[in-house]
């Protein structure tokens, strides 16, 4: 893996999205503008169809971008094995396998979720010690951004998964916010000793014996996730998924509320004349595309899923998040937390068998 940007390479799924390829190539023209992205970039996808989009952003001829041609995509409603298995030259999987050859350092696709979590799982295979990946993604909190995991790769999780999202979830905080000691929760419906479910009481046990390892500091509630009470929200993904989607639809519902209200008459406009650098601000900060792409960690390579709605700001956003993740090169780091977490469950394993 590349630590270097300079000399990092990222395959780009271009295909498949629902605003299609030139919204894609748009991402990265972005990118390259506002984020000064550094690297190499390999489109794969319809190569007629990206080379128009590349003319039409007037990147085309860019030195550090280059096509790799496929002629099948994988929708949005196919099911992910059996898409795999019929379309060997998808643009997905095209992608996926430029970073299992060694080609690329990292893939980032908005193409259909399940299909990417397989064909990563699949190709490039889970680190040692891990069972089942885990979606990350980066939430605007009240001072600072959080980490919530899993969004979505594992509805259902035991409390081993879930101390490997800590662990996942905490390197990931580490590599991308500049966080030396993440402080981790487990999303629960209180702080109490002795609430929620079996799964979660289980695991807020096997998270106080990880000490040393994380700051693990016990369970929060919801309305404190974005209060900067924790860096790292873990849960499964069921309820990852449904806490990231009604976060994204409230940060829009308060958005289009507030434009809506203040020009409802001239005394408002006027005030929203006068608060126009405030407001400014608080999009900037509740807007979820500058952490857009959410990595599938425990991977033996960077897989990066970016929603399938993403506009070209979400994708240059995505594109960023990447580059952290390569120059970080988090792999490493994951494998030794995990080797000494497992070791610690398998104690937990065996004092529980003999009682």
């Amino acid at each position: 893996m590349a630590s270097n940007p300079l000399s990092c390479t990222i395959a780009i799924d271009a295909m498949g999205g629902d605003l299609g390829p030139t919204e894609v190539v748009a991402g990265l023209a972005l990118g390259l503008e506002l984020h000064s992205l550094k690297g190499d970039f390999i489109l794969v996808g319809d190569e007629p169809k990206l080379k128009a989009a590349l003319h039409e952003y007037q990147i085309d001829g860019h030195e550090r971008i280059s096509i790799l041609h496929s002629t099948e995509v994988i929708g949005m409603d196919e099911k992910p094995i059996q898409s795999l298995k019929r379309k060997k030259d998808a643009s997905m999987v095209k992608a996926v396998a430029l970073v299992k050859e060694g080609q690329a350092d990292a893939v980032v696709s908005c193409g259909n979720t399940g299909a990417l979590m397989a064909c990563g799982t699949l190709r490039l295979r889970p680190l040692a010690g891990v069972d089942r990946p885990a979606l990350a993604s980066i939430i605007p909190g009240r001072n600072r951004p959080f980490v919530l995991l899993d969004v979505g790769a594992n509805p259902e999780s035991t409390p081993e998964h879930l101390v490997h999202n800590a662990i996942l979830g905490c390197n990931y905080a580490k590599a991308v916010l500049g966080m030396p000691q993440p402080r981790v929760g487990l999303l629960s419906i209180g702080t109490e000793e002795g609430k929620g479910n079996s799964r979660t009481l289980s695991t807020h046990e096997h998270l106080k014996q990880m000490k040393g390892l994380i700051d693990y500091r016990g369970p929060v509630e919801g309305f404190q996730v974005f209060s900067d009470v924790v860096d790292v929200v873990v849960c499964d993904g069921f309820v990852g998924n449904v806490v990231l989607k009604v976060s994204e639809a409230l940060f829009g519902f308060i958005g289009d509320t507030l434009r809506e209200e203040l020009v409802r008459n001239p005394k408002r406009k006027l005030g929203a004349a006068l608060s126009k650098s405030a407001y400014r601000d608080m999009k900037k900060k509740l807007n979820p595309d500058q952490y857009s792409g959410a990595p599938l960690l425990g991977l033996r390579g960077n897989v990066l899923k970016a929603h399938g709605s993403s506009n070209r700001s979400a994708i240059a956003g995505a594109l960023r998040v990447a580059m952290e993740i390569i120059s970080h090169d988090m792999i490493e780091s994951i494998s030794g937390d995990l080797e000494i977490a497992n070791e610690r469950l398998r104690n937990i394993a065996k004092v529980t068998a003999s009682t």
